[in-house]
C-alpha cells in the first residue's frame, strides 16, 4: 500500500520519505519526486473512462469518446479503439528541464509504447512535441521531435508532399534506433533519462542507447504523454525532475 498519494512531493526529506514508501530510491541528482502513480484504485463507473490522479486522454477528440483506458488489477491498460483516427495519448502535466522517468510496462508482439515529452506552449512545433522514446518488442527509437519531423515547417512540407532531400536527411539525423529482444506478455522495467540535450533509455536495468540532439535540451518540458499505437499495460509510474541546468 502506498503511504503517499500526492502527485508531487518536493524537497530532500520528502523525496527520501517517498522513496521509502514506494521502494524506489530517487536517482542521484534528482531529489524532487514530481509524479507517482501505482493505479491502485477503481473507476467510479467501469463503463466510462476515468483514469484519475490528474491523467487525461485523447479519447474524446480522437476516438469518438470510446473508452480506451482501463484501470485493471492495479495497473493501467491502454487499448486503441477501432474507431480511433489516432494512437492513444494518456497525458499528465508535469514540469521539468531534466528528468528520470521510470515505469513498468507490458507489450504484445505488435504493440508499442511511446514516452513522449511535450511543451504545449512551444509554438514552433506541432502539438508541443519535444522528444520521444518509442519502445517496441524488437527495437527502441529515440527521437528529437522539436528540431526534426514535428518542427512546423518540416511537418507542413511533409504533409504537402514537398519534403526536400535536405529535410529527409535532417529528419534521419534526429533519431536513432537500437535493437532489443523483449519478451512479450511479460512485465519489464523502463527508465528514460533526460539530461541537457541527451535522452537515454534503459530496460530491465540495462542501457539500450541514447541520443544527443538540440531539441532534447528544450528548457521547459511541461507534459508527459504515454503514446500507444495498439495496446500496452503500464504500472508504477515515477517521475523525478529538476528545473535548473546540469
Amino acid at each position: 500500500m502506498k503511504l503517499f498519494e500526492s502527485a508531487a512531493i518536493r524537497g530532500g526529506l520528502f523525496a527520501a520519505l517517498a522513496a521509502i514508501a514506494t521502494g524506489a530510491p530517487a536517482p542521484a541528482g534528482f531529489g524532487a519526486l514530481l509524479l507517482e502513480d501505482d493505479f491502485e484504485r477503481e473507476e467510479p463507473d467501469p463503463a466510462k473512462e476515468s483514469v484519475g490522479n490528474g491523467w487525461g486522454t485523447n479519447s474524446k477528440s480522437r476516438a469518438k469518446g470510446r473508452k480506451q483506458v482501463d484501470l485493471d488489477g492495479g495497473a493501467m491498460h491502454i487499448t486503441r479503439a477501432a474507431v480511433a483516427d489516432h494512437g492513444v495519448s494518456v497525458h499528465h502535466d508535469v514540469a521539468f528541464r531534466d528528468a528520470v522517468i521510470r515505469l513498468r510496462f507490458k507489450l504484445g508482439p505488435e504493440d508499442d509504447l511511446g514516452i513522449n515529452i511535450a511543451d504545449m506552449g512551444e509554438k514552433s512545433v506541432h502539438a508541443g512535441h519535444i522528444c520521444m522514446a518509442r519502445i517496441r518488442p524488437t527495437n527502441v527509437e529515440i527521437t528529437d521531435l522539436k528540431t526534426g519531423r514535428m518542427k512546423l515547417e518540416i511537418r507542413e512540407a511533409r504533409q504537402a508532399k514537398k519534403e526536400t532531400p535536405e529535410m529527409k536527411k535532417l529528419i534521419a539525423a534526429k533519431a536513432k534506433r537500437f535493437p532489443v529482444d523483449l519478451a512479450t506478455g511479460e512485465w519489464h522495467h523502463l527508465e528514460v533519462r533526460i539530461e541537457g540535450d541527451m535522452m537515454r533509455v534503459a530496460i530491465d536495468g540495462k542501457t539500450v542507447g541514447d541520443l544527443r540532439s538540440p531539441g532534447i535540451g528544450h528548457p521547459t518540458k511541461r507534459r508527459l504523454r504515454l503514446a500507444v499505437g495498439r495496446s500496452a499495460w503500464i504500472d508504477e509510474v515515477r517521475v523525478w525532475g529538476r528545473t535548473g541546468g546540469n
